[in-house]
């Protein structure tokens, strides 16, 4: 990064701490000095997607199928390990394109194209807090729109988005569907994390955490327990989207269905066989 304002400096050392603690648990540091750092952040993002992953549903999983049996799901409505194994499948083939997003977003970063900043410091508290909020509602309206536009646009659900809509009953859907998607679907509906990098003054490690968060989140909206946590955008709210298709499209909250005519309250099917 030679000749580069010094704050790039943090971001690439930041972004090689990161390489350094997962590949260099995994790997000799001489099998991963002939790649280039993009192709080890690449790695490490693999590495720490699959982690983050399997980690967050098989634990989600075990607790609400097995350790809180019939508390939370029926016995008779939990998935088949079949449908498991098969939304497991799915993601492990799409999560090394995923991945390229989040490298993606660090190489720009670390090239100074973005608005990034590497610490809160830099800015302040007040001014972070106010960018943190900036971008939650960007990526909040974001993925409202590209989501609905992922439904509205009959090529793009038809040969993207469909293949995640085949989990279209409540006995289909666990966990491990939270990243079942086709590789381009998935990185449509996070594309947007990138977008703000451009716009947003935003502090990088908090960047990275809400793009990583991602994938603990959708692995528990996709549980069918409605936690009747209002505002947020739950896996009641989300069940409905998978079994009736045209509503609940927002993604951390409710605000975008609510002003765009598209939300169905849980509470309202209960009772009705949806």
């Amino acid at each position: 990064m030679g000749g580069g304002p010094p704050y790039l400096e943090l971001f690439v050392e930041e972004t090689d701490f990161y390489n350094r603690i997962v590949l260099g648990t995994i790997f000799p540091a001489f099998t991963l000095d002939p790649f280039p750092h993009i192709v080890q952040t690449w790695l490490r993002n693999c590495i720490g997607g699959f982690l983050i992953y399997f980690f967050s549903a098989f634990l989600w999983c075990f607790y609400i199928y097995y350790w809180k049996r019939n508390v939370y799901i029926p016995k008779d409505s939990i998935p088949s390990n079949k449908s498991m194994l098969l939304q497991i499948f799915v993601t492990i083939k799409a999560m090394p394109l995923y991945c390229i997003l989040p490298t993606f977003s660090e190489y720009v970063v670390e090239h100074d194209w973005t608005k990034c900043y590497p610490r809160v410091l830099d800015v302040g508290w007040p001014a972070y807090a106010f960018h943190v909020i900036t971008y939650l509602a960007f990526i909040e309206f974001s993925i409202y729109w590209m989501h609905r536009g992922l439904h509205d646009i009959k090529p793009l659900y038809k040969y993207l988005h469909a293949k995640h809509h085949i989990y279209n009953k409540k006995i289909t859907l666990s966990p491990f569907a939270g990243l079942a998607f086709h590789p381009i679907d998935g990185i449509l509906q996070a594309i947007p994390h990138l977008f703000a990098l451009f716009l947003i003054p935003t502090h990088f490690r908090t960047h990275i955490v809400l793009l990583f968060f991602e994938v603990i989140w959708t692995t528990n909206i996709h549980d069918c327990i409605h936690a009747r946590m209002w505002p947020v955008m739950g896996a009641g709210y989300h069940t409905i989207h998978h079994t009736r298709y045209r509503y609940n499209y927002g993604h951390y909250s409710i605000w975008m269905d609510w002003m765009f005519g598209t939300l169905i309250d849980p509470m309202d099917t209960e009772g009705k066989g949806s």
